[in-house]
This record gives structure tokens, sequence and C-alpha cells, in this order.
């Protein structure tokens, strides 16, 4: 009789063990609904990251996520978003980027090449007949970009498509020219018997582990390029890392990152758009004073705000963007990813806002030790 009150103590013991074991094994429920900062983060950082993800909640925000060095260091969900993929809408359309300097590798084009020399049903326009590839994907082809929404098939892109100024002097921005890339991608890889989105999953996809939780098509049965994809910031993250390691994957050279950095240009008639990447650290339309040229009044807003705030995001930032908000921004010299998802209307949601509160130190914020 006298052992088993030591052997109730030692089951009780092992009991407790048992369960902080447990505790420590599962997946925290908590990160449904906040975030849960890596211990490796200073407590400045988390204050940045944690104001960040609150602006970005009070805009109808669902998904920040900051991966710094291939890391994943914060993360914010609002209820049921951790796995849950959201549409991306023109977030998509940088795929189309990436996937035109692929096909530059895979000797598929060039980007300085007529798209008439292709799709030979525009070598009678005075205008389309003159229309690059790259031109055609900086938007600055003088085709008019189109309505968003529910994209036109290839086919009936091509046929629509209405060049009203001469190529790159002006910037329209809409899915018409990336339905028409996709019809020029379809005619390129016919004869390897080879979709575009085979295409698009084994040189991009596959090789970087990105699972896209759906790609819309169009009623041709073709890949969406404008606006299609939905994904989790989990998975956009690693398109967003691939772009930031200059075209490697786990050391593995995927895209050369001369070819990569086609991306990044600027586009003759919209300088802070590149090859379907925003050059957001670039400035508005080139130059913040604007050279004298009225500028557009979202333009102008940006410009006054940034003033308002004495913050300009790092010169390198490029960013995927669409409706929405929907962001995945990309800042090599401070070695981040940014993921940023919602559903945020009109004005409520400003980038300059979101970057300052997630980039810039507290005033008197102790400076964070240098990267060796």
């Amino acid at each position: 009789m006298t052992d088993k009150p030591m052997k109730n103590q030692s089951l009780h013991l092992l009991l407790a063990v048992f369960g902080q074991l447990l505790l420590l094994l599962a997946p925290s429920a908590s990160l449904h609904a906040a975030e849960i900062p890596p211990p490796s983060l200073l407590p400045e950082e988390t204050q940045r990251f944690r104001a960040a993800a609150e602006y970005s909640r009070s805009a109808h925000g669902v998904s920040v996520l900051v991966m710094r060095r291939g890391e994943i260091i914060f993360e914010d969900y609002a209820p049921g978003w951790q796995d849950k993929p959201h549409e991306l809408a023109s977030g998509t359309k940088s795929f189309s980027g990436v996937m035109a300097v692929c096909a530059v590798q895979d000797g598929l084009l060039k980007l300085d090449e007529k798209v008439s020399d292709t799709l030979t049903e525009w070598k009678t326009d005075p205008r389309k007949s003159q229309v690059t590839i790259r031109q055609l994907l900086s938007l600055s082809s003088g085709i008019e970009g189109g309505e968003n929404g529910a994209p036109p098939m290839y086919s009936r892109a091509i046929m629509i498509a209405e060049a009203t100024a001469d190529p790159g002097t002006r910037f329209s921005y809409g899915p018409i020219p990336f339905q028409c890339f996709g019809e020029l991608m379809r005619r390129k890889l016919e004869p390897r018997n080879e979709s575009v989105e085979a295409y698009l999953k084994r040189r991009i996809l596959d090789p970087i582990g990105l699972q896209a939780g759906a790609w819309a098509k169009d009623r041709g049965g073709n890949l969406r390029m404008p606006s299609g994809t939905s994904l989790t910031a989990r998975e956009w993250v690693k398109f967003g890392e691939f772009i930031r390691l200059g075209g490697k994957w786990q050391g593995k050279e995927l895209i050369p990152e001369a070819l990569l950095r086609e991306c990044f240009r600027p586009a003759t008639a919209k300088p802070n758009y590149g090859l379907t990447f925003w050059l957001i650290g670039q400035g508005i339309e080139g130059t913040e004073a604007g050279d004298g040229v009225q500028l557009p009044a979202k333009a102008r807003r940006v410009i006054e705000e940034r003033k308002q705030l004495g913050f300009q995001p790092p010169k390198d930032t490029v960013a995927a963007m669409g409706k929405g908000k929907q962001r995945c921004y990309v800042i090599p010299s401070q070695e981040l990813v940014i993921i940023r998802l919602g559903d945020s209307v009109g004005q409520e949601f400003s980038d300059t806002v979101f970057l300052s509160k997630l980039l810039r130190p507290a005033p008197g914020a102790a400076k964070e030790p240098e990267s060796k």
C-alpha cells in the first residue's frame, strides 16, 4: 500500500511530460488568427511586423508573410487563411515575364523580335506589325489593354487587339496583351507538342515546388495569363524568393541572372513598370518631380504620401501586384520577400504606408546588427 502514491506520482509525471511533447509537436492553431514571431526576431522587428500586419488587416487583409534569406520569419493570418489559396488577380501577370525569359534561354524567342513573326495576322497592320515581344509584355506596345475581368480567348485576343499608338510611346494596362502573348507561346510550343501550361510547370513551377491552388482557363481551355491563379502566401513566396535569388533555386541555376534582369528593365512608356513587374523603388513615372509633366492623380497622391511619411521604398524594390492589393514584394538589398493578400477596395490600402511600417525602424530604436 505504501508504494501506491509513488506510482500515481510517476504516472502523473509521465502524462505531463507526454502532454508537453504533444504541444511541441502539434502545429499551432493560433497561426490562423495571429502571428507567431520566431525567437530569432528582435523585439523592434516584431513590433514593426505586427504594426504592418495590423494595418493590412484594417484594410481587409487576410495574410502577411515575411521571408528573409529563405526563412519565413513572420506570418499573420485572418482566421482560416493560412492554408486557403487567394486569387492573385493581376499578380498572375509576372509569371508571363519569367516564362518569356525562360523561352529566350530555351531558344524559343527573342524579346526584341516582332510579335508579327509569329502572329502573322498582324503583318498587314502598320502599328501591330512593328510591336516587339518586349513592348507587348511591358504594356508599351500601343495596344489597348482592354477591360479587366474575364479575358478573351487567345484567338479572340489577337483579333480584337487594337493599336491606338505607335509601339513604345504609350502605356496601356489590361489583359489583352497577355492573352496575345499566350497565343504567341502556344504557337512557339506547338512544334514541340507542349502546351503553355505544361511549359510553365516544367520550367518554373515544378522546379521551385510551387503548388497552385487553382489556375483558371479561358473558354478555349488555355491558361488565363493575366489573372488566372490562386495561391497561399507560403506558395507565392517561393516565386518571390526565386526572383530574389536571381533565377536560382537550392543552388541550381534555372534562369541566368542576366536574363532575369530583363524583367526589371524600365518600359519605354512607363519607367516604373518592367517586363510584367512593377518597379516601385524607381519612383513614380520615372521621376518624383515628373519633369513638369502633369502626372495622373494616383501618381501625385503617392508622391505626396511619400513626402508626408518621409519614406521611400528601397530602390531595388520590385513587386507583382493584383486587384484587392495582392502583393509580392521582392527587396534583394534587404534579402526580403514580403507577401500581402487581401480584399482591399479603393484607397484603403497603401503600399507606402504598409512598407514604411514594416521596414522603417521606430524613432530611437536600436539599429539591427549587420548581416555577415
